[in-house]
């Protein structure tokens, strides 16, 4: 990891507070949050492998989902436990590289996830006696594969451009977590070239697959208004629910935090948003895809019975 930087061998994570009283407050929250991520992502990985009724390409997709919000969450949430009660609040390079690149990776397939998930839901409507022929195994690997594979060779682009800045003296994150905006505030030696790639990323990973879902959903809509019944288009409406849910919240924060002008930026605003995408978000989504889901209500009473 050397090769990247000579002049910083370790960074410092400011995290939240250094009130002591604050710290162990926030040690028990985060701690609870993401004990539940764990349990309800494992929970429903666990019903969907397990239950024959659950073996349809939208729940292929929704576990693939969790499996996501679980890796996201193990990324920051034991560091942040660590920084919390410890007074080292250290990070080594290579640690942060790596922290750096598992969470691009990661969030980057979710945004190609939700997108494959958006046409999922299109066929669904559209085709409602075709869809099992239309979306099948096969296809859906498929679209799995290409978001886990987009997410990581964009994560390594990234990656490899963020840590060949010049950090200089200054190891100071004021932040949690190693992330794009408090990095290039560190830098000292920002290159015009370092922006055009920010650009291209923030296109190919959010912008273009953002367009494609409101794209998908149009034609749902018009999907659903040629449906005659009241009942009919609730019913075909309900189905993309807790899609569009996941969507406005990941996709809102992250265009919160990347797609504002730099002169906008606010640290200390920027790690309550942060917060949600990568800590909250993925708790929410277990519940957000069963609490409305009578499939997913039957598999776990079958499953505690």
């Amino acid at each position: 990891m050397e090769q990247y930087n000579d002049t910083v061998t370790e960074f410092i994570l400011v995290g939240f507070t250094t009130d002591p009283v604050m710290q162990l407050v926030l040690f028990v929250i985060f701690l609870a949050v993401y004990a539940l991520t764990v349990l309800g992502n494992s929970t429903l990985i666990v019903l969907i492998c397990n239950d024959s009724r659950l073996h349809t390409p939208m729940y292929f997709f929704i576990g693939n989902l969790s499996f996501l919000d679980l890796g996201l969450s193990t990324v920051y949430t034991p560091k942040i436990l660590v920084t919390c009660i410890s007074e080292d609040k250290s990070i080594s390079f290579s640690g942060c590289v790596a922290q750096f690149f598992f969470s691009a990776g990661l969030g980057y397939t979710e945004c190609y996830l939700l997108a494959a998930m958006a046409y999922d839901r299109y066929v669904a409507i559209s085709k409602p006696l075709l869809y099992s022929q239309a979306m099948s195994l096969k296809l859906c690997a498929f679209l799995v594969g290409v978001s886990y594979l987009g997410g990581l060779i964009n994560s390594f682009i990234i990656t490899k451009d963020t840590f060949a800045l010049t950090f200089c003296n200054d190891n100071v994150i004021d932040d949690f977590f190693c992330d794009i905006p408090p990095l290039v505030k560190l830098a000292c030696g920002k290159k015009k070239s370092f922006q055009s790639v920010l650009f291209f990323l923030l296109t190919s990973n959010v912008i273009i697959p953002i367009v494609f879902i409101l794209a998908t959903y149009l034609f749902i809509i018009a999907t659903i208004l040629r449906i005659r019944s009241t009942q009919g288009r609730l019913k075909a409406f309900s189905t993309c629910s807790s899609h569009l849910i996941s969507v406005t919240l990941y996709y809102g924060s992250i265009l919160y935090i990347y797609a504002r002008p730099r002169s906008s930026y606010s640290l200390d605003r920027d790690k309550i948003v942060s917060t949600f995408y990568t800590v909250v978000f993925p708790m929410l989504n277990p519940l957000i895809y069963s609490l409305r889901n009578k499939d997913v209500k039957e598999a776990l009473s079958k499953l505690f019975k």
